[in-house]
């Protein structure tokens, strides 16, 4: 197994050139740039997510809720590679240009090892709740990212994903799930995971005419009793404002029940229901 060097030395100037590099080419809208500083997996999930729905590519590459964080005057905490994955940590007032005066927190930026340094993503976390936290990060003491999984490099790095076509229907799969994890397959191109939440995604590559399959994978996570309420849903989302989601396929346990390890169902876009998702 590789072994997780502190490459705090060698590694930190070419994650921030890079992370420098991907920030100055969402700014300037320059999609080539972009395109150069991102690594591939992250390219063609943020494309496949657009085309998905329905929104102008690559144009939307750029329509972003707020600007990405300058990390200069942050504290630099740590630098760490394992194997073609990286990670840096900084901490400080970190600004998303949206008014107000920001409270200090942690951001940990991803990279992906090709030829050289390519941008991953960002996590932001919020210290709001976790104040002993915040004053050992302003004193520089990193225990937290040490006892962090997610804050450190795994070694892994991620598949690239099926591009997928422009989507025709635009479909969100909607999962409640406290106490459990649900993975879930749509059309064997669309992967999505949810753990202990109630939350929505897009379908990657959208509902489509005809018969759409539903995978799905259930497990108790630790602390839960396995009993709990949980709901899988599939909603085909219309174009023409005022028409209301439409629920296509459901999963749904009620508690004290017991769900089903794997199932795998379906729903069906007919013509009928094409008219309905177009106001008609």
């Amino acid at each position: 197994m590789a072994a997780c060097a502190n490459a705090e030395d060698s590694v930190r100037p070419a994650l921030e050139g890079s992370y420098h590099a991907w920030r100055d080419a969402i700014i300037r809208r320059d999609f080539a740039a972009w395109q150069k500083v991102t690594a591939e997996h992250r390219r063609i999930e943020v494309k496949n997510r657009i085309v998905s729905e329905k929104r102008a590519f690559p144009a939307a590459v750029f329509d972003l809720p707020a600007p990405p964080p300058s990390i200069t005057g942050l504290k630099f905490l740590e630098a760490k590679q394992n194997g073609a994955t990286a990670k840096a940590a900084y901490f400080g007032k970190i600004d998303f240009g949206v008014g107000g005066e920001p409270s200090e927190n942690l951001l940990v930026l991803s990279f992906i090892r090709a030829d050289t340094w390519l941008y991953d993503r960002a996590d932001f976390i919020n210290l709001a709740a976790l104040p002993e936290v915040r004053k050992e990060l302003a004193a520089g003491d990193i225990k937290y990212l040490q006892e962090t999984p997610e804050a450190q490099p795994s070694g892994v790095v991620p598949p690239t994903p099926i591009e997928a076509r422009a989507a025709k229907y635009i479909a969100k799969v909607y999962v409640f799930c406290p106490g459990r994890e649900v993975r879930v397959q749509i059309n064997k191109i669309s992967h999505h995971r949810f753990a202990n939440t109630k939350e929505a995604e897009i379908v990657i590559g959208g509902a489509l005419d005809g018969p759409n399959e539903v995978q799905f994978a259930i497990k108790k996570l630790d602390g839960g009793t396995g009993q709990e309420v949980m709901t899988l849903r599939v909603y085909l989302i219309s174009e023409v404002i005022g028409v209301q989601p439409i629920k296509a396929f459901e999963y749904q346990i009620a508690a004290g029940e017991s769900a089903k390890p794997f199932g795998t169902g379906s729903f069906t876009l007919d013509a009928k229901l094409a008219a309905k998702l177009a106001g008609k």
